[in-house]
């Protein structure tokens, strides 16, 4: 009996509890909109967008809340609306307590940028997915020569995720070049040489093995007594002297 007086005594704090926090927390619907704040999550690694920008595409499409009734403010049209931008990864809408809404906004993340021979200018995201040329600058590395998208999208993206990943690399690289035959070159900050790394497949290991070249033999050898260096083969590295 005292078990199930305690048991009807807890469900009745659950439900006062639930009642309590949708009562209090949730925003009046009379109210008018009084306040819109929107967060640029990512903002710290990119500025692709900002909130300016996402405020004045809202305005433009009639969605900006400010000043509406908060029972006629839809926060998922303007979710919708803002993930057709081709630089926004996820968009949250939220009304809250005293007239706000609230808007968060993560971006699409660029790993390399794309220059090819045939005159496009795109990026490629760390999702594999080509994102629109845009007016900010992005610290990402350039691919350029004979680069269609399929294979930006299949090899790039992947040898870009994995550079922007390598503080070695990300300090190292300066370029990537794509030749006719589809083989992978980068020009080195450091050094006058090329490191090739032959058709698009084991990028990773090929890495790995220049690395560890670079770190056991270049500050013996010296940085600028080859031409070339080159990871192509498995598991050795070929240099040609100048």
């Amino acid at each position: 009996m005292k078990n199930l007086i305690k048991l009807i005594l807890l469900l009745g704090v659950i439900v006062y509890l639930v009642f309590a926090f949708t009562r209090f927390n949730k925003p009046n619907e009379k109210d008018t909109c009084q306040a819109v704040n929107i967060v640029i999550t990512d903002s710290a690694q990119a500025s692709f967008i900002d909130a300016d920008e996402v405020a004045r595409l809202l305005k433009d499409s009639r969605l900006y809340p400010l000043g509406r009734a908060m029972v006629d403010i839809n926060g998922k049209a303007i979710q919708q609306f803002l993930l057709k931008n081709p630089l926004i990864a996820e968009a949250v809408c939220f009304k809250a307590p005293g007239g706000e809404v609230n808007i968060s906004i993560r971006q699409r993340l660029p790993v390399v940028r794309i220059m090819a021979d045939n005159g496009e200018d795109y990026f490629i995201d760390n999702k594999g997915s080509v994102m629109p040329r845009v007016k900010y600058a992005a610290d990402v590395v350039i691919a350029t020569g004979h680069i269609s998208r399929d294979y930006a999208r299949r090899h790039l993206f992947r040898l870009g995720r994995h550079i922007q990943s390598d503080p070695f690399w990300n300090d190292q690289t300066e370029q990537i070049h794509v030749d006719p035959q589809g083989n992978i070159e980068i020009v080195p900050r450091v050094g006058d040489q090329i490191l090739s790394l032959g058709k698009p497949t084991d990028l990773q290991k090929k890495l790995e093995n220049l690395r560890a070249f670079y770190e056991k033999a270049m500050n013996t050898v010296g940085w600028n007594k080859y031409a070339r260096i080159s990871a192509e083969f498995n598991n050795q590295i070929v240099c040609t002297k100048k």
